[in-house]
């Protein structure tokens, strides 16, 4: 797994839905909250329509040994400006690329941002393989299904996206109505029926570790490594994320080590191999435990639109 090894965080008992484990919270998300370089800092949304942070004043004023979390470190407030301090004390090449490129996702405001898991890993299934425009119109196809049952009925501006509740109570062929392909509905379906029956909850995601998080969730048909390791870092906020298949970091982190990027070429099974996986790992370890900001200023090395691999 490419994130630092952290310790198993202690096993925490997963309720069934729509029950929460841990305390829930509703109205406005706090700017400056504790946050941790090995924890969810997004705030998720539940069932019922609150939501989950990591830390909540129990869990600050308790042990970790007792909560299975460790301490807060830091605060949403200076997450963002510790991480550049370590980027750019790692590596000082890296302070000018910082100072042009502010990164918004893990900003105060970007932290205070409360994601839908369930919404954000169907997201990721729909923009498999197609660009983000179509993956857009899917989605917007998809939540106008579950208006009164039929497309387009009732439309609003902004409709809710459908419950792992209602998605899972319907079947393929329905779900394929919104331009999904049959294996791509299977994924969703068999998804919304994980969250459904308690085996994914946003509990699990706020106490899980990094490790935890990859393999829990590699686990369901359609998510692939890559994919979890972008729902982990846009959409959890966890900041020591790095990933070595993405092309996009392999050729900014090849530029950024001063190799010619035009030069290199497909290897014999035509795939692009800009770094080796080793070398890659080796580089990005003195960043570490902020690799995921690492990552996403590889990504402006070469001007990747980040915007699209955030997902629609």
């Amino acid at each position: 797994m490419n994130v630092s090894a952290t310790p198993p965080r202690k096993k925490v008992k997963v309720e069934s839905q729509p029950s929460e484990s841990r305390d829930e919270a509703s109205g406005p998300i706090a700017l400056d909250r504790p946050a941790g370089p090995h924890s969810t800092n997004a705030p998720l949304k539940t069932p019922r329509g609150s939501h989950l942070v990591t830390y909540t004043q129990e869990v600050v004023d308790s042990s970790p040994s007792k909560t299975g979390i460790s301490r807060p470190t830091t605060s949403t407030s200076h997450l963002l400006d510790q991480a550049c301090a370590h980027l750019i004390k790692a590596d000082p090449r890296l302070e000018p690329l910082i100072a042009k490129h502010p990164c918004q996702l893990f900003s105060a405001e970007g932290l205070a941002e409360v994601i839908e898991p369930f919404q954000s890993l169907c997201s990721s299934i729909m923009a498999q393989q197609v660009s983000g425009a179509a993956a857009t119109s899917i989605k917007k196809r998809f939540v106008r299904l579950f208006q009164d049952g039929t497309e387009g009925a009732g439309l609003v501006n902004n409709p809710p996206f459908p419950s792992p509740k209602s998605v899972a109570s319907h079947d393929v062929p329905f779900l394929r109505q919104a331009g999904l392909s049959a294996r791509k509905a299977e994924y969703i379906k068999g998804l919304a029926e994980k969250f459904e029956n308690g085996e994914l909850t946003a509990t699990m995601l706020i106490n899980a570790s990094d490790e935890e998080i990859l393999q829990k969730l590699t686990a369901v048909r359609g998510l692939g490594l890559w994919s979890v390791q972008m729902f982990a870092c846009f959409a959890l906020k966890r900041t020591d994320i790095f990933s070595t298949g993405d092309l996009g970091v392999q050729r900014g982190m090849a530029a950024f080590m001063g190799k010619n990027v035009q030069k290199l070429k497909a290897n014999k099974g035509g795939k692009w191999k800009y770094m080796s996986e080793s070398d890659m790992l080796q580089h990005a370890e003195k960043f570490a435990p902020y690799r995921s900001l690492f990552m996403w200023y590889m990504w402006r090395v070469e001007d990747v639109d980040v915007a699209a691999i955030a997902g629609p």
